[in-house]
């Protein structure tokens, strides 16, 4: 009987792990289509540098939520009854997503704080290049 129940709980979490995984590659599939339609009407409006740091912010939280679901599908793979071998492979996929995640997470700090420098300044000189993103 235990075991009929391990079996069907198994089956439960694989169907699971297939809708999470499903969930995280629609969100960055999503996140990439609209990351590039962006792109393409940023492209059109204003070709500056500056311009497409939206769109990089944009596609990455897209990615960062793509890696948390991704993640979760892995950690579920190993809910019941996993196998040492099952938990090594968990840790090693846990670590680099994580790390990925981090560092993704970091450059999306950056840039936020670099828009938020840029509206702050408060030179009001037309001149200043580097704020308008504009080439003499």
């Amino acid at each position: 009987m235990r075991r009929r129940v391990e079996e069907l709980l198994q089956e439960l979490v694989n169907v699971l792990v297939v809708i999470v995984e499903a969930c995280g590659a629609a969100v960055i599939i999503v996140g990439a289509v609209w990351a590039f339609l962006l792109f393409l009407w940023v492209g059109l409006r204003d070709r500056s540098t500056r311009a497409f740091v939206p769109v990089r912010l944009t596609l990455g939280r897209f990615l960062a939520l793509g890696l948390e679901f991704q993640l979760a599908a892995d950690i579920l793979k190993t809910a019941v009854a996993p196998s040492w071998e099952e938990i090594g492979q968990l840790a090693a996929i846990a670590a680099i997503r994580t790390a990925l995640n981090y560092f993704l997470g970091k450059e999306i700090a950056e840039e936020r704080r670099q828009i938020g420098e840029d509206g702050d300044d408060s030179s009001g000189d037309p001149t200043d290049h580097r704020r308008t993103g504009r080439t003499v």
